[in-house]
């Protein structure tokens, strides 16, 4: 009996892991089909990533693009694509050319410098806030950001009067150094899906609030359960995280910091049951910002948030601080799973910007070290750059760590616990038998514990009698913990611009009187000692050195040099199709120089002489009728570049309306007449010097005709010539075509789109009917009476010789006869050419 009792609880086990499998599949199974689908649906919004952002012409011609992605693309004039590079990750918003340097500016806050072959010469963080906007004057970049903020950089940046100004302020460091000290507490509390009293929370933090500027809680199993946590995990996948319950919590906590009047809440983050939130006392509001959040997933496949780690990293009087909320794996054999737990978090959290880049926004101006770290900070490959956490300043863990007590019985701790012997307890904590070892929170400390442990207690039991008394009785252990890490290699250093940061801890403590939940929750006061740099002092310093100091002056006097540059000519006169080289000369031998053509406007000239009002044009200005190539670029030192310009040819033989192209028909065909502007400049200066070449260009009507030939067919003699495009008769002959067909001679044409009569025929079409010499044309469009005949046309009625020639929209008359047409009244060579007894016409 006893064998089959045994052999049924095996089984009855075998079972309740087979379910427990069978429910962990089932989970995976079902994060996972939710995953795909939303990586499925964002797939369609992959290619933002590389959406263009930004656009500039640099100097040399070449143009940059930048991307969503953090690529930068170089392309060619004729839209070839050269070069990519992707000197940073974050996305591009603008970009800023001038002389031999392109500036980026990226939503990161970073600005970057690049010569023009794209090598990353700098690079630092200008603002705190995205940079939307890069543009140059008065030897400066200015940068605006997206809140608003305006900050110029020296175009003579990279450059030793970086190591000038960098020399200088360590000299003057004591002027503007600042050292302030302010109160952090730190709460963390395994709340086991439960809600807290007021009465609780007053219990936990409200004696503690009372002195202290940034209040930071960290709360674990906020919610539970295999559904939510599938759900939470896929709502990850797509961005989104939260939850009713989480909201709830830090409604609470607030109403308990009288958020609002006293404290302000700055942010907070949730991962399935963890969540981590700050509030900041008012009064201290002004001096932090820059916040960013990150999440960890350490549950089961590294997908689930029942265990993990939550993140929130801000500014704080210009000094990096990272605040963790963890909750690792659980069981007290588990704990290599705890140290892995701890190794993955530290290495794997990222914040939405490098604190790398936020450790410098403060600067107000560039400097060699900032531009190297800067540089770093850039680099694309992970693996080459220090965690996120390592790079700040403080960083506070705190959670449900779950470490626990060995080599003692469940008895025996509580009897220990009980006599309040502590520190013997203390010598069997796991955790602090890991960090001495170095397996885990290396490089951290922890403040003395002098408190009982915290886990497990039943829930609605006070005082230390709450243990854990059930079946499992689980062993008493310190699960609830609080460690950091400040700027101090060592304990003995003091507070300074090389060591910003120094933190003592001021109470360590556990709520045994708080018994909503089967944890104690714990808080932690820290005393933090900040030495930070007075920005508005350094910035007035940085002035003066940069207005009185000679080395300084006497570079930038250098840097507005302008090379010299000879230009071939500055009178160009072209004629119709002709083209026309002009060569700038750079005689400079140590300077390189950028040109830029544009034009100031075009005038007409009338035929009186005189010319019309100038009508200037965006961009480079060029009318459509004149190309200028190149229009930019950069000339080497002792070097000439050939510059073509010549009167384009924009428009093809398709493109035309009987037989003239449509800039023949759109404009008029008067001279005109344009500056040209060449504005010569440096790499690093904003100094210009401009070159005016005046440039006239000249349409002739045989040109004018010989475009039209070139495009239709031409019947010379006494004939008319008319098509649909161009129809032309010579002779007395009839011509027939689709399109165009022609009668000459005594002989008949006819047509679906014209018949024509001349001399005593008669030509009829559905568009027209025209009658010559004794001979009636009529068309429903135009009937024409020549010679002794009439023409009438509903359209137009043309009399030629000694007929009439009348129509709606306009009349013409023409030696004897009058000719009107609906378009417009021509009486120039250009319109109408009379070739031997017959017209053209248009």
């Amino acid at each position: 009996r006893n064998v089959k009792l045994v052999s049924k609880s095996k089984k009855e086990k075998s079972q309740g892991s087979n379910f427990f499998q069978r429910s962990r599949n089932a989970i995976m199974g079902a994060a996972g089909a939710v995953r795909r689908v939303a990586t499925k649906g964002a797939g369609a919004f992959a290619e933002d990533n590389r959406k263009i952002e930004a656009l500039v012409l640099a100097s040399d011609g070449m143009i940059w693009s930048g991307c969503s992605n953090g690529l930068l693309v170089q392309w060619d004039g004729n839209g070839n694509r050269l070069q990519d590079f992707h000197h940073h990750p974050c996305a591009v918003l603008c970009l800023c050319a001038h002389g031999s340097l392109i500036w980026v500016g990226y939503v990161s806050g970073m600005v970057q410098v690049l010569d023009l072959e794209g090598n990353l010469l700098a690079g630092w963080v200008a603002h705190s806030g995205p940079v939307i906007k890069l543009a140059v004057g008065d030897d400066y970049v200015f940068s605006l950001a997206n809140h608003g903020g305006i900050r110029g950089w020296a175009l003579a940046t990279p450059g030793p009067i970086d190591n000038i100004l960098l020399s200088e302020r360590a000299e003057k460091k004591y002027l503007y150094t600042r050292q302030d000290n302010f109160r952090i507490l730190v709460g963390t509390w395994n709340v086991g899906e439960g809600k807290a009293s007021q009465e609780a929370l007053a219990t936990w933090l409200g004696s503690a609030i009372l002195d202290v500027g940034i209040v930071v809680i960290g709360l674990q199993e906020v919610e539970m359960g295999a559904g939510f946590l599938a759900m939470s995990a896929a709502k990850e996948t797509v961005g989104l995280e939260g939850t009713s319950s989480g909201q709830w919590w830090q409604d609470a906590i607030g109403k308990t910091l009288d958020e609002g009047s006293t404290f302000e809440r700055v942010g907070s983050r949730q991962l399935a049951g963890l969540l981590i939130a700050i509030w900041v006392r008012k009064t201290l509001r002004a001096h932090v910002g820059d916040l960013d959040v990150a999440a960890v997933a350490c549950g089961l496949g590294r997908a689930f948030g029942n265990k993990g780690g939550v993140g929130l990293r801000l500014r704080v009087l210009d000094r990096i601080m990272c605040f963790v909320n963890c909750h690792f794996a659980a069981h007290l054999e588990a704990v290599n799973r705890r140290n892995a737990d701890f190794d993955h978090i530290y290495r794997t959290m990222a914040f939405t910007r490098s604190s790398n880049l936020l450790d410098n926004a403060a600067a107000g101006v560039s400097s060699a070290a900032q531009m190297l770290r800067g540089t770093d900070a850039a680099a694309i490959s992970p693996d080459e750059e220090k965690p996120d956490l390592a790079e700040a300043d403080m960083v506070i863990f705190c959670g449900d760590l779950n470490y626990r007590l060995f080599g003692i019985s469940y008895d025996e701790a509580r009897d220990f616990v009980s006599q309040r012997c502590f520190e013997w307890l203390r010598e069997k904590d796991q955790l602090r038998a890991e960090m001495k070892a170095g397996k885990v929170f290396q490089g951290m400390r922890e403040a003395i514990i002098k408190f009982p442990p915290t886990y497990k207690f039943e829930k609605g039991k006070p005082g230390l009698g709450g243990y854990d008394s059930g079946e499992k009785k689980r062993i008493p252990a310190w699960c609830d913990r609080v460690l950091y890490r400040d700027s101090r290699v060592a304990p003995s250093m003091e507070c300074s611009l090389g060591c910003p940061v120094v933190a003592s801890i001021l109470q360590y403590d556990a709520c045994m009187e708080v018994t909503e939940s089967d944890h104690k929750p714990v808080r932690c006061k820290f005393n933090i000692e900040v030495a930070h740099l007075d920005r508005s002092v350094r910035r007035q310093e940085f002035g003066k050195i940069f207005r009185y100091n000679d080395k300084i002056r006497s570079l930038l006097a250098e840097l507005r040099y302008l090379p010299e540059v000879a230009v071939s000519t500055s009178q160009i006169f072209l004629q119709n199709q002709e083209a026309f080289s002009l060569i700038i000369t750079n005689r400079s031998r140590q300077d390189n120089a950028f040109f830029q053509i544009t034009c100031q406007g075009q005038l007409a000239i009338n035929e009186d002489k005189q010319k019309s009002e100038n009508r200037p044009k965006g961009s480079f200005g060029f009318p459509r009728w004149l190309e200028v190539t190149p229009a930019a670029g950069m000339i080497k030192s002792d070097q000439d570049v050939e510059i073509l310009v010549r009167q384009e040819d924009f428009y093809n033989t398709e493109d035309t309306a009987d037989g003239i192209p449509p800039r023949k028909w759109s404009e008029d065909t008067r001279e005109k007449e344009v500056i040209l502007m060449i504005n010569v400049k440096a790499s690093r200066s904003t100094e210009v010097r401009t070159h005016q070449v005046h440039l006239r260009c000249s349409f002739s009507a045989n040109a004018v005709c010989m475009i039209s030939r070139s495009s239709s067919r031409g019947n010379e003699g006494s004939s008319h010539q008319r098509s649909n495009s161009s129809r032309r008769n010579e002779g007395s002959s009839h011509h027939r075509s689709n399109s165009s067909k022609r009668n000459e001679g005594s002989s008949h044409h006819k047509s679906n789109s014209s018949r024509r009569n001349e001399g005593s025929s008669h030509h009829r079409s559905n568009s027209s009917k025209r009658n010559e010499g004794s001979s009636h044309h009529k068309s429903n469009s135009s009937r024409r009476n020549e010679g002794s005949s009439h023409h009438r046309s509903n359209s137009s009625k043309r009399n030629e010789g000694s007929s009439h020639h009348k129509s709606n929209s306009s009349r013409r008359n023409e030696g004897s006869s009058h000719h009107r047409s609906a378009l417009q009244h021509v009486g120039s060579a250009s319109d109408m050419m009379n070739d031997h007894q017959g017209f053209h016409r248009t």
